[in-house]
């Protein structure tokens, strides 16, 4: 049996869904403010972003403890990257939303297959050390970018709206709860499953919130939006209570999850 001891992540609970989605919501609306509104463009806005993400995972690999603050500043920067790279390979690069679905999920499955390939597992009890943190957020980058493009795919190309988007991907996350807690299907391809489906929520929410009324949004300002997502996020990272996950001493290659 593992020793067990404190990690760096946050221990997977509801108060971490919660959180996840508000971010990838916000996400979606702070990469839309400076791309479209702030007039950037998408590629200019993913390098910028890009920057930020790679900054704040640096902080966080560096990190010696768990700190709740670090870790969620590098999700959300996770997710407006998500959200402007998603955009750029959807429509400057001109394979519209199935092409950038499917390159996109073919970079996520990569970057899960390599990972578990050096290491032995890509199961987050075994992320102990920056070697397997940075693989680790590469992961999330892809499946933050994927989660942004199958929720532009399913409201638009879909036709199925902001709201009919949205019911989809919780009905599909409550699958997932409903799989946990009835079967004995792999936790950790259960957590991978729900983190990218999470992205598409909260993508096709923050779209809901931001665009114009004709369009079937509420037409907020994407400024005053992303402003009242942050607030309540960081409210939530307050109070919420938090504690960081436990995690395996022993070679990820022991890991039961592999």
């Amino acid at each position: 049996m593992h020793a067990r001891t404190e990690a760096k992540l946050p221990a997977v609970t509801l108060g971490f869904w919660v959180i996840k989605i508000l971010a990838t919501t916000m996400g979606e609306t702070g990469g839309d403010a400076v791309s479209m509104s702030m007039g950037l463009g998408y590629l200019t806005s993913t390098v910028v972003f890009l920057a930020i993400f790679v900054a704040a995972v640096a902080v966080q690999i560096a990190t010696r403890r768990f700190n709740p603050a670090i870790y969620w500043l590098a999700v959300i920067a996770s997710t407006t990257v998500g959200t402007t790279l998603a955009d750029f390979a959807d429509r400057s690069l001109g394979i519209g939303y199935p092409g950038g679905a499917t390159l996109l999920l073919c970079l996520t499955l990569s970057s899960l297959f390599a990972w578990h390939r050096a290491l032995g597992s890509i199961d987050i009890a075994t992320v102990v050390d920056p070697r397997s943190e940075a693989w680790y957020w590469v992961t999330i980058m892809f499946s933050q970018t994927l989660g942004t493009a199958l929720g532009d795919w399913t409201a638009d190309s879909a036709g199925l709206g902001y709201g009919g988007a949205a019911l989809v991907f919780a009905g599909l996350l409550a699958l997932c709860v409903v799989a946990f807690a009835f079967t004995s299907i792999s936790r950790t391809a259960l957590f991978w499953t729900a983190f990218v489906l999470t992205r598409p929520l909260g993508a096709v929410v923050g779209d809901f919130l931001d665009k114009p009324l004709a369009e079937g949004g509420l037409a907020l300002s994407r400024y005053v939006a992303t402003f009242i997502l942050f607030a309540t996020l960081v409210t939530m990272v307050l109070v919420v209570p938090q504690r960081p996950a436990r995690r395996a001493d022993a070679s990820p290659r022991q890991s039961p999850d592999g």
